[in-house]
């Protein structure tokens, strides 16, 4: 019952602190109100935005103070268009306001059935891995490793793709355009996490980040979500020199919560060739 209270009073908290940096971030005039000489922090004031979301001002701010009040989907959808939020960041209000329970912190190991062990076997020229929910690597293939490097060698939390992100020095100089990347990976990272908001394994992986990574600590509380994306990654590989993929990540039917991120060479840069290269050592 504790572990259930602590995890819907963090959700609370994380709810509180995403209304508070999007109202922050919006100018008075977007929404048709004088900007006036006496402002002392940015954006709207509580009462502002509670007159756009149509809600009472002491009751909005105790949504923002993280106090147990339970907003209707009308009520959250009154906010997103006051704030006006985008689909990603509408999404990310109703999974944190929403009166569902977050999943229980599971016991048992996640695991990788053999028939996407297999596929990422004969996956020859792709580099690709499987994640847990918490962006754990559960599985790769021999691709990924000739890529990345060998996620066998990494303890479990050094074997998270937000680790290797802020942490690892040596995959960081990896990626050619190192901080947009980061960015929009927190920003995918922060929304799939919403569901698991005060779950002790999302926690301490955020406190170590925290510790290790000032990017990271910079980042984290401003709040920025998107929705999961594919994209072009640009590797600078210490025996390859450049290397081009288009990345696309695909969430299993029966397991919602693993997806398989597949990294496909480009013809720019060479890319097929070096990556051959690559495999054929």
């Amino acid at each position: 019952m504790d572990q259930r209270l602590d995890t819907l009073e963090a959700r609370r908290r994380e709810f509180a602190a995403f209304l508070r940096t999007r109202r922050e971030r919006m100018a008075p005039g977007e929404v048709g109100l004088p900007e006036g000489f006496r402002r002392r922090t940015p954006g709207l004031r509580r009462e502002e935005l509670a007159m756009l979301a149509g809600v009472g001002t002491t009751w909005y701010t105790w949504l923002e103070q993280g106090r147990d009040v339970r907003p209707s989907p009308q009520v959250l959808n009154a906010l997103a268009n006051a704030l006006k939020l985008d689909e990603a960041e509408r999404q990310h209000l109703f999974a944190l306001g929403s009166r569902g329970i977050s999943p229980p912190p599971s016991t048992v190991p996640e695991s990788v059935d053999e028939p996407l062990k297999r596929m990422l076997a004969n996956l020859t020229h792709q580099p690709a891995y499987v994640l847990g929910r918490r962006w754990d690597v559960l599985a790769w293939n021999r691709a990924a490793v000739k890529l990345f490097g060998d996620y066998a060698t990494l303890a479990r939390d050094e074997r998270n793709i937000m680790h290797r992100l802020f942490a690892d020095p040596a995959h960081r100089r990896l990626l050619v355009e190192w901080e947009a990347v980061a960015r929009v990976s927190l920003a995918m990272f922060r929304a799939d996490s919403a569901r698991f908001a005060g779950d002790p394994d999302f926690e301490r992986l955020i406190a170590l980040l925290k510790a290790e990574s000032k990017d990271f600590r910079d980042w984290w509380p401003r709040h920025e979500v998107v929705t999961p994306l594919s994209g072009i990654k640009r590797i600078d590989h210490p025996a390859t020199g450049r290397m081009s993929f288009e990345y696309t990540g695909l969430s299993l039917a029966r397991q919602p919560d693993i997806k398989l991120i597949v990294y496909t060479p480009l013809d720019e840069d060479d890319t097929n060739r070096k990556l051959a290269e690559l495999l054929a050592e």
